[in-house]
Formats: structure tokens, C-alpha cells, sequence
């Protein structure tokens, strides 16, 4: 129960095509050899990074949830990945926590990409969803939240290393090359302040607005050691994290005992 195992797929996306991004999904999460709990997906991994939500938007019971249902349940793990929902009118960049018993929980988005208008098509989300599997807490979160450190900030609660807020982030992303520098640099800087693991997954190629995106998908251990780094390329990755790595680092170094405590408004 101490160890937590993880696939990653970095991956092109075919720009606005539901159909073949669900197949080509659906046969890449089907060729995973590894036993693994947990499959992560990119940022809009159905369409892309699209600023017309209205053409691609789905309800909660729409296909692409029926679709990370089916695929959560066949291959027994928990699916995530974010895809565009529209409720009431508004539009939401979704991240879905699929279970393999169709339970599901979600987080939209709160920081929207203002430099490419998504503050603008997209309703911002005002809840963390930190999910729950096999005694690991995993605080789910979607790419441009990674530029802002208190929403991705550990708020420790006790006195114990183990019972900290959660001991693993996972940031799904289309980041565009151009600035993978900051992105490979927070990746690792949201690890070494959290003391948690932390997971990138992003995507590669061209997208439709001529974009180039490197990849760069990242595994960082709790004292900001890189595990894992692809560029520039496909990639299905499996990596199973250790429990007694986190607890030995929070307990050599119990820097987390000194941090602010801080109470975020919605």
C-alpha cells in the first residue's frame, strides 16, 4: 500500500478531432504492458487547447465522460485528464478524476491563460480537488496553476509528515515550448516547497495555432530530484513512487513544520 505506480502518456492531439484523439487514446492506454493505478492524460486531451468552447464543449454525461468511464473501468485504473464542460451556460476547462467503479470527481481550472483569452471563454473554478487512492493524497491541477505557488501551496494542518495535505501534485498542460523553461524550473520548485511529489504531463507537437510543444513530462521527488524527463517526443511512461521516500524526506528535513499557515478566498 506504500507504493503508488503511474502511467503518463505524452502525446501529439489531433486539433479539434474528438473521435481520433479518444482512439488513439483508447489504443495507446490499451497497449500499457505495466500494471499501473493511475493513467494521466494532457490538458483538452479530446480536442486540444481550444478558445471556442462552444464548438467542442460537452455535459457532464456527454461522450468523453462516458468515454473515460469505459476506459477506467476495462483497464481498472483511475483516468485523468482535463476536457471542456459547459453547465449552465458557462463554460469550464475540466480536469475529471475517473475511479474504475465510474465514480468521478472534477476541478475546473482556476487560473484561465488571460494571455491567450481563456479568462475570457472560460469560467474560472474556486475548489481544489486533492483525491484519494490507496493512502496517497493527490492534489489535481491543470497547467497555468502552476505559475501561482499559494493555490498550489501544501497547508500543513499537524505535526505529523504523513498526514500532511496531500503527497503528490499532478499538473496536466498543453505548454507551448517557447516557455518550457519556466515550466521544467516550477515543476521542480512546486516539489522541493511542497515536499511532495510531483507529476507534469504535457503534450507534443503542433497544434492548430502553429505552436510547438516540447513535452518535457516530469517526475520530481520530494527534494526536487528529476525521475523522469521526456522531450520532444512521444512517450508512455510507467513509474511507481514510494511512500517511505516522502516520509524519509519530510522527516530528515521537516522543513514543512516552519511553513505559513493560510487560509486561501475563493
Amino acid at each position: 500500500m506504500t507504493t503508488l505506480t503511474i502511467t503518463l502518456i505524452q502525446s501529439h492531439l489531433h486539433w479539434g478531432d474528438k473521435s481520433s484523439n479518444l482512439d488513439m487514446f483508447e489504443e495507446k492506454i490499451a497497449g500499457i504492458k505495466e500494471k499501473t493505478e493511475i493513467v494521466v492524460l494532457p490538458e483538452m486531451f479530446s480536442t486540444g487547447f481550444q478558445m471556442d468552447p462552444g464548438s467542442f464543449a460537452e455535459k457532464m454525461d456527454g461522450p468523453t465522460i462516458e468515454w473515460m468511464r469505459k476506459i477506467a473501468a476495462e483497464k481498472r485504473v483511475a483516468l485523468t485528464g482535463s476536457v471542456i464542460i459547459e453547465e449552465e451556460g458557462k463554460y469550464y476547462n475540466r480536469l475529471i478524476w475517473m475511479l474504475p467503479n465510474g465514480q468521478m470527481g472534477h476541478y475546473d481550472k482556476r487560473h484561465r491563460f488571460a494571455y491567450a483569452g481563456e479568462s475570457e471563454k472560460y469560467t474560472a473554478g474556486n475548489k481544489r480537488l486533492v483525491a484519494s487512492i490507496k493512502g496517497w493524497k493527490i492534489n489535481l491541477l491543470v497547467c497555468y496553476d502552476l505559475r501561482f505557488p499559494v493555490w498550489c501551496r501544501q497547508s500543513p494542518k499537524n505535526e505529523r509528515p504523513n498526514e500532511l495535505e496531500f503527497d503528490l501534485l499532478i499538473f496536466v498542460a498543453n505548454w507551448p515550448e517557447r516557455r518550457n523553461h519556466a515550466w521544467k524550473s516550477l515543476l521542480v520548485a512546486r516539489a522541493i516547497e511542497n515536499q511532495s511529489f510531483v507529476i507534469g504531463l504535457n503534450r507534443v507537437g503542433e497544434d492548430g495555432n502553429k505552436l510547438y510543444h516540447s513535452g518535457d513530462s516530469m517526475i520530481i521527488g520530494p527534494l526536487g530530484e528529476v525521475l523522469y524527463h521526456q522531450a520532444h517526443k512521444e512517450d508512455i511512461f510507467t513509474y511507481s513512487i514510494h511512500k517511505e521516500t516522502l516520509t524519509e524526506a519530510r522527516e530528515k528535513f521537516p522543513f514543512w513544520k516552519d511553513a505559513d499557515r493560510f487560509l486561501i478566498q475563493p
